[in-house]
């Protein structure tokens, strides 16, 4: 179905002047919803498939950027999101009169629960306490997020999806548990990339990547709320060294006697 013919001009003073500010878009946001925008309803066109290769060409930008992007602008509404595959996503290009202002009050996304405890947790930094850090690896369940290998406290550690060079931050949407072989090898490489780099050296199987790359977009999409209540204090520090024993016996000291010089 076609779209009405529409104001173009009315529509990029909407952009600047209201959504910009409205929706606080950096600047590659900006960039690939203009892009999407331009590609869809200014073609006439209500749905938009589109791989992350075609809009990276477009807009002149690395993979990993574009699409923390558009992952982003689906959180705040820019964009609805139909489908994902292996042959790119379809989205719904809303307009900028069509996109409701985010607020605390406002209409909780279709696919999320609102929930009592989430008022904090979007800012939360989870690299900043042990109960926070242990409740990430036990939303993993013990597991390794890219290759699935059991962990122990020992062989685990924590990774950013996207990386802290590539504007990653420490919230529960962008740190998964992982094991150390993984959180080296991935270094910056995209999270969906690397996964299928898994699969080819036959670490995963075709049926773990599907499920790895629906759980990488549930984790962007905040489906993946870790559990703070449950998470011991003490999981992510391992046995606790015991403290030196002639400060708590200072007797075993004066037992022996100093050899003479």
């Amino acid at each position: 179905m076609k779209n009405k013919t529409l104001n173009a001009a009315l529509i990029w003073k909407q952009l600047e002047d209201d959504l910009v500010p409205r929706l606080r878009l950096n600047l590659v946001e900006r960039a690939v919803y203009y892009h999407l925008l331009r590609h869809s309803r200014l073609e006439g066109k209500l749905q938009l498939r589109f791989s992350i290769q075609w809009l990276t060409r477009g807009i002149r930008l690395s993979a990993a950027p574009a699409r923390q992007a558009v992952r982003t602008l689906v959180d705040k509404g820019a964009l609805r999101l139909v489908e994902r595959t292996r042959a790119g996503h379809v989205v719904d290009v809303l307009l900028p009169e069509e996109i409701r202002s985010q607020s605390p009050d406002g209409p909780v996304p279709s696919c999320l629960a609102r929930r009592p405890r989430a008022a904090g947790i979007e800012e939360a930094d989870f690299l900043l306490t042990k109960p926070r850090r242990a409740a990430i690896h036990a939303r993993e369940r013990g597991l390794c997020f890219y290759c699935l290998t059991e962990l122990t406290p020992r062989t685990r550690c924590l990774d950013h999806v996207v990386p802290l060079a590539r504007r990653g931050k420490n919230s529960y949407r962008n740190l998964v548990s992982s094991c150390t072989e993984c959180n080296t090898q991935k270094g910056e490489t995209a999270a969906d990339d690397f996964l299928r780099s898994l699969c080819r050296r036959r670490r995963i199987t075709s049926a773990e990547l599907a499920g790895r790359l629906r759980a990488l977009d549930a984790l962007a999409a905040g489906e993946l709320r870790p559990d703070l209540l449950s998470s011991p204090p003490q999981a992510d520090a391992g046995a606790r060294k015991p403290s030196r024993p002639w400060k708590r016996f200072p007797v075993w000291r004066e037992s022996f006697p100093r050899k003479a010089r």
